[in-house]
């Protein structure tokens, strides 16, 4: 218990508002900027929550091995984080401007059985990426695709033609 100093473990050395203004800035930016380059990279969770799991584990190392002095600015930190993370969520769900921000519209990759080159060039979808995509909802051709789109988390969802969907139809009858 000799040689810590319990002071600078515990009393904030750096101003509140200066860790607020800073995580407060991180987040929003980073948050803009993974939302702009890498919508398709989020897959199965969302950007904002992988965004904060980084930055509260950066935050919570940095306070841990001393990096800040003091434990509490690890902790103003990390809340700071989670403010804006519920902030935006909040702000998403009572503004509808803010959840098309946050959350965008889906971008349509094939329509009756046509890719749209276009949008997959703008998300950088490979033509066998999209196939593979394909092949894991039960299908070999785009043929059987009505619609395909670029989900605002990710994934790639599939409309398959009435007729290629499973369980719609009743079964036709020999006679």
């Amino acid at each position: 218990m000799t040689g810590i100093d319990w002071r600078a473990v515990f009393v904030p050395d750096t101003p509140a508002l200066e860790i607020i203004v800073r995580g407060s800035v991180m987040y929003l930016a980073l948050f803009a900027l993974l939302r702009v380059v890498l919508r398709r990279e989020a897959g199965s969770i969302g950007v904002a929550d992988l965004l904060v799991i980084v930055l509260i584990a950066d935050a919570a190392q940095n306070a841990m091995a001393s990096n800040y002095t003091s434990i509490a600015d690890g902790i103003l930190l990390v809340a700071t984080i989670i403010f804006w993370a519920y902030a935006l969520n909040w702000l998403g769900y009572h503004v509808p401007a803010v959840q098309r921000l946050l959350h965008p519209p889906p971008l349509p990759l094939v329509r009756n059985g046509q890719m749209l080159r276009r949008n997959m060039r703008q998300e950088l979808i490979t033509e066998d990426e999209l196939i593979s995509q394909l092949r894991l909802q039960g299908s070999e051709t785009l043929a059987d695709v009505e619609f395909a789109a670029m989900e605002g988390d990710g994934r790639i969802s599939f409309v398959m033609r009435e007729d290629k969907r499973g369980g719609n139809q009743a079964p036709e009858r020999s006679t």
